[in-house]
């Protein structure tokens, strides 16, 4: 919300817009409460949250191309992570380093609730970012390789996970998998990645990737698939790549978590 408000609103005001804001939900009234409590003890943060989200357009210029989309992107989150690593991989953490593991924690229970981690399954982690899941599961999978196409995001990654020798951390093109051979994971993870796939056009091709480097039996979790704000859209996209590479929606758009409102998808080969 901070993103869309006049650059003239402090965060103070924006405090006690907060506070004074009744929803009917009172999980909602709770967070609005804890965002405005911690604007008022920091509030220097609205200023760095303004950057970190200014730092990444979420629009296509007419005459992009989608490998300049995704130049531009990797630049993108360069910038934003050099302002603030926990915001550029969550703004919705408010750059709380205690608020992004919250989130966290909540999407690795559920993870592990589901079965998707192991001892000895080899996972996939498209779009790491600064590594909050690799180290969050470490000892729940064999081995773990993220990818991401920003290079500071990875050298983040990699000095957070420095002592973990059962993570491997490499900055790819964003174009596809090529890198990796067919059914080589077990086990694929996508948390805040297919907005910016979608938005480059690489959606697509990225389905057709990872039903090839997925064992089978194999799992895909995949944590919001667009930021078009159509789940109706999303759902029937899934559902039309899923039946393409021959794998199965099991979780169909559901939102599991109390601290974070991204819609989660399970599919299954």
């Amino acid at each position: 919300m901070a993103l869309y408000l006049p650059p003239t609103i402090g965060a103070a005001e924006l405090a006690e817009i907060m506070r004074k804001i009744r929803p009917a939900d009172t999980d909602e009234a709770e967070k609005l409460r804890k965002i405005a409590g911690l604007l008022r003890r920091k509030p220097g943060i609205f200023t760095m949250l303004r950057a970190t989200g200014g730092a990444v357009r979420h629009e296509r210029a007419k005459d992009e191309t989608d490998a300049a989309v995704v130049t531009r992107l990797a630049s993108s989150f360069d910038a934003a992570a050099a302002i603030s690593g926990a915001a550029s991989v969550q703004l919705a953490s408010l750059g709380d380093e205690e608020r992004l593991s919250a989130t966290t924690d909540e999407i690795v229970a559920w993870l592990e609730a589901l079965e998707f981690t192991g001892s000895d399954r080899n996972i996939l982690d498209i779009g790491c970012g600064i590594g909050r899941f690799e180290r969050a599961l470490s000892k729940s999978f064999g081995r773990m390789v993220g990818i991401d196409i920003s290079s500071r995001m990875i050298s983040i990654a990699s000095q957070q996970c420095a002592e973990l020798s059962n993570v491997e951390l490499r900055q790819t093109s964003g174009l596809d998998l090529i890198e990796f051979g067919d059914a080589s994971f077990d086990c694929v993870l996508a948390v805040d990645s297919f907005p910016y796939l979608v938005l480059a056009g690489m959606a697509e091709r990225h389905f057709e990737e990872i039903a090839r480097v997925l064992k089978r039996p194999g799992w895909l979790a995949l944590l919001n698939y667009s930021y078009r704000g159509s789940l109706f859209l999303d759902r029937a996209d899934i559902g039309r790549l899923a039946q393409a590479h021959r794998l199965r929606v099991l979780i169909d758009g559901e939102k599991p978590f109390r601290s974070w409102d991204g819609d989660a998808f399970l599919l299954a080969g």
